[in-house]
């Protein structure tokens, strides 16, 4: 096969910053280490980018969701340092964990019979205390097949870390009733915005996953976290429209003048979805280009009748402030990350 021509979507990784984002919520978890959630593609920023720094920055435990994402992990950690979230639901994830060394969480009675008949061994061991996602409850803990546990981590997750609400502390109360009742070498509560609700909840491990790559959740850390992601696009073409014609799918802008736009190669496919276009602006070697109309699929159309010089292959600039975006959108800074999608070229600033 030919080789592929270049992308005409980068998104630019700034691998400092997640050091950076790293070090600051390790610093911020006081006695305890900060571990990393790379779930999702490390969250849509790239494992193959993310890992590395992470690892280098002293990161040395890694949480994924799937089973599917332990290969591209283990590619840059041991395997000992790996936690697979959903658990062994059967004999072939378990025997998956028990072949590539990584640590299931047990989040059942089920699945804790599951890791049992496989052989048993060291695992984690979530328990559910507000949040009624995964996890044992309170009243399941005390059961055979979960005391039979050799448990390393002791987790919980927090619903509303990113709120000073009285469900924190009912949650913090509830996890310290678990951490009496299960054996266990470690513990762990707080996620990225656990970890601005202070050192009470940081316990032996914290477990950040969206600020390590640009997301604030909390006050606290507005002034700690670094941007990662930087993505552009390139300039698919330019043109001139006359006053009265319109722009795009149900000519939502009609062009007050005769005017210049460009078709930018990006999309909805590419992570930038149709509620993230009004009132959104690229950028130009410093111009502002405006977003006219609906996002479509595959292309933007911007304004361009004050950038004069702009050329087809030109690359524009597309602001990604996680915190900002969020505020200006109504999408959480959760989506707007793990939607970027698969065809940009990921490379370094």
């Amino acid at each position: 096969m030919a080789d592929l021509p270049p992308a005409s979507l980068r998104l630019k990784i700034d691998r400092d910053a997640i050091a950076h984002n790293w070090r600051t919520l390790d610093r911020m978890s006081g006695a305890a280490a900060a571990g990393a959630a790379v779930k999702a593609d490390a969250y849509g920023v790239g494992v193959d980018h993310a890992v590395p720094a992470l690892r280098d920055a002293g990161a040395r435990a890694f949480f994924v969701a799937h089973w599917s994402e332990v290969p591209a992990v283990l590619k840059h950690v041991p395997a000992e340092q790996v936690a697979v979230l959903h658990g062994p639901a059967n004999a072939a994830d378990a025997a998956f964990a028990r072949a590539t060394g990584v640590l299931p969480v047990i989040n059942s009675i089920a699945q804790a019979r599951v890791w049992a008949e496989s052989g048993g061994g060291l695992c984690h061991v979530m328990v559910d205390t507000g949040i009624n996602r995964l996890g044992l409850s309170l009243g399941d803990i005390g059961d055979v097949a979960v005391q039979a546990l050799e448990v390393d981590v002791l987790l919980s997750h927090l619903a509303s870390a990113d709120e000073d609400i009285a469900s924190n502390r009912k949650q913090l109360e509830r996890f310290e009733t678990a951490i009496e009742a299960v054996p266990h070498r470690r513990t762990s509560l707080a996620n990225s915005a656990g970890i601005g609700l202070g050192t009470e909840y940081a316990f032996d491990l914290t477990r950040p996953g969206l600020s390590l790559y640009g997301g604030v959740q909390r006050e606290e850390l507005v002034r700690e976290i670094r941007q990662v992601v930087f993505p552009q696009a390139a300039i698919l073409q330019t043109r001139r429209i006359e006053a009265g014609e319109g722009v795009g799918y149900n000519a939502q802008f009609v062009a007050p003048c005769d005017m210049g736009i460009a078709v930018v190669s990006l999309g909805y496919a590419d992570g930038f979805l149709r509620m993230l276009g009004p009132d959104a602006v690229f950028r130009f070697d410093g111009k502002e280009l405006p977003v006219l109309g609906k996002v479509s699929m595959d292309m933007i159309v911007v304004d361009a009748s004050e950038v004069k010089d702009l050329r087809e292959g030109d690359w524009v600039d597309i602001p990604l402030s996680l915190p900002e975006t969020a505020a200006r959108s109504g999408l959480s800074q959760y989506e707007i990350l793990t939607t970027l999608g698969s065809r940009y070229d990921r490379g370094l600033v």
